[in-house]
């Protein structure tokens, strides 16, 4: 995955002819969110010509990275052809920052985007959320576990609401403790070794795994009540197995969450369509659940 933005611009390119008229727009660079170590957080701000009033935040990550340099208007065009407002966030990047960490950077920019709203004239509770990979596991994150804030926080931000109204992403990691198979341990070590400093000392040892695998997979947080959420797959996926998107729709089955799964045969971790027909597909969904 440390490559993986690289891999989905290169699908980019591709995918989408630079000759293709563009949707009309505005962006806004850097808005900071919030600050960690001294350094700055930050989205930018793409507002089409014609909104309809809705947003969707898009994570820019890829392995736990978050590059700035890496945010292209390109990638989702469908969405502001639709007149969705998209935030596109950065977040703190691994090896320096760990997962958990990341999770807090997310909740962070859906409530700072929620209390600034009106600053892009958009409507705080028709928010919508999409990634790609590490992305669409913090996609899935916020679908499952964004909520209500801490009302005796200090900070105004943190008691804002950083529930997302509705998900759709492409091919998650969703439990790690169940990597491709049933009882494949993949924090950190496995399937997933050469990711392990974005697990952190959590994956030193089996028991510290079994707790932090727990507490990052959202699979083990899915209810009736989390937002609507379309996963899109490769089922030649050779980074993330298809396998996990099959069994958070097995666990999304049982607790009777809105949940739709669309497999791309034989795609792997990317593929041309994602950028235009299958980002289609989201800005579908989205207008679902959101206008």
């Amino acid at each position: 995955m440390k490559h993986l933005l690289l891999v989905a611009w290169i699908v980019l390119a591709i995918s989408v002819s630079p000759a293709q008229e563009a949707p009309k727009f505005t962006r806004t660079a850097d808005v900071i969110y919030g600050h960690k170590l001294g350094m700055a957080l930050t989205f930018d701000v793409f507002q089409p010509e014609k909104s309809n009033g809705a947003a969707v935040l898009f994570m820019v990550s890829g392995g736990f990275v978050s590059r700035h340099e890496a945010i292209s208007d390109r990638f989702f065009r469908p969405l502001l052809e639709r007149g969705y407002t998209v935030l596109a966030v950065t977040h703190g990047s691994q090896p320096k920052f760990h997962i958990s960490e990341i999770h807090q950077d997310i909740h962070r920019a859906v409530r700072f985007a929620r209390k600034e709203a009106a600053r892009w004239n958009i409507d705080p509770n028709r928010f919508g959320i999409c990634g790609i990979s590490s992305g669409g596991h913090l996609s899935l994150t916020m679908g499952t576990q964004g909520g209500p804030g801490d009302a005796e926080a200090k900070d105004p931000i943190d008691r804002v609401s950083s529930a997302v109204q509705a998900v759709a992403c492409f091919c998650p990691p969703t439990d790690y403790l169940n990597w491709g198979a049933e009882g494949v341990d993949a924090v950190g070590v496995g399937p997933l070794e050469k990711f392990k400093p974005a697990f952190g000392p959590g994956s030193e040892t089996a028991e510290s795994r079994k707790a932090l695998g727990k507490e990052i997979s959202p699979i083990n947080y899915v209810t009736a009540k989390m937002a609507p959420t379309l996963v899109l797959h490769g089922d030649a996926d050779k980074l993330v197995p298809i396998q996990q998107a099959r069994i958070f729709e097995k666990r999304c089955q049982e607790a009777g969450a809105p949940y739709k799964l669309i497999v791309r045969e034989g795609r792997d971790h990317g593929w041309p369509e994602m950028t235009k027909e299958d980002m289609a597909l989201c800005a579908d969904w989205f207008d679902q659940h959101l206008r």
